[in-house]
């Protein structure tokens, strides 16, 4: 209860600040939008030329963040998709057949690479010679497939670390720029040097707006690839146990289906 005089005295003094504050502003620059516009047309050439490459930068950590999480999205679906109707299948020819329809998936990439070592084998044996051969093209796939999806992350991670310093270097040129034009003109004043230095700091500014938003992107989509490793570790496991499963019972393995029938074809 004490603190109440104290809050509403605080409030009534910033008020009367801000409504003495609203008219020198008004006064100083009429024909303006916006006087960090009005520093940026100001500042100078290193200063443009920091400002300019921390645009592209943004621009660039931008599409990067929206494509990413875009694809991680995709991928994200596509595999919940993808594994439900990996379970329901009874053979893996069915799976086989319309994997490119999740094809987003990472899922879809352990898959085609384990059945394609998994045909090669039954092919030529009727049965499954290797099992490490099958772990190691679950684990290429499984490598591939997080190659492709961590396309692009170094950028947002160089970026991220990067721009805060490009800002700085362009804010110490700046402060240069102004002590030096300070010293020439020869009138040592806080007026005189302020409109230098605050035009310096904006490129400080911007390296902070540009490198926030690419570590929060570069943070959240590692987490997410993260997850999406322990994903295609657990569904190689489950690969591998369904193929040993179907060598075991070969009742929906589509060679022992074909031995089946063909006898039927010869008593025919």
């Amino acid at each position: 209860m004490n603190l109440l005089p104290f809050l509403a005295l605080i409030w009534l003094q910033l008020q009367d600040a801000t409504q003495q504050a609203a008219p020198a502003a008004g006064a100083g620059s009429p024909g303006s939008s916006s006087a960090i516009v009005e520093m940026v047309q100001n500042s100078g050439t290193t200063a443009l030329v920091v400002l300019g490459i921390l645009l592209l930068a943004s621009l660039h950590s931008w599409s990067i963040i929206l494509g990413k999480w875009s694809g991680l999205r995709r991928a994200r679906v596509q595999s919940e998709r993808f594994l439900r109707a990996f379970r329901k299948a009874e053979r893996l020819q069915e799976i086989a057949a319309v994997s490119e329809q999740f094809k987003p998936s990472p899922l879809v990439q352990v898959f085609d690479d384990t059945y394609d070592e998994y045909k090669r084998q039954m092919e030529s044996g009727g049965q499954i010679r290797s099992l490490k051969a099958l772990e190691r093209a679950s684990q290429n796939g499984c490598s591939e497939a997080l190659t492709r999806l961590e396309r692009r992350m170094t950028w947002l991670a160089t970026i991220g670390s990067v721009a805060t310093f490009i800002g700085l270097f362009g804010t110490i040129m700046g402060i240069i720029d102004a002590f030096h034009g300070l010293g020439l003109s020869g009138g040592a004043t806080l007026r005189a040097v302020a409109p230098g230095i605050s035009e310096a700091l904006i490129t400080t500014a911007a390296g902070i707006a540009v490198a926030v938003p690419a570590v929060i992107g570069y943070n959240q989509f590692t987490g997410r690839l993260r997850e999406l490793a322990a994903r295609l570790d657990d569904f190689a496991r489950e690969l591998l146990s369904t193929m040993e499963e179907v060598q075991a019972n070969p009742v929906n393995d589509e060679a022992y289906a074909r031995q089946r029938e063909a006898p039927r074809g010869l008593h025919r």
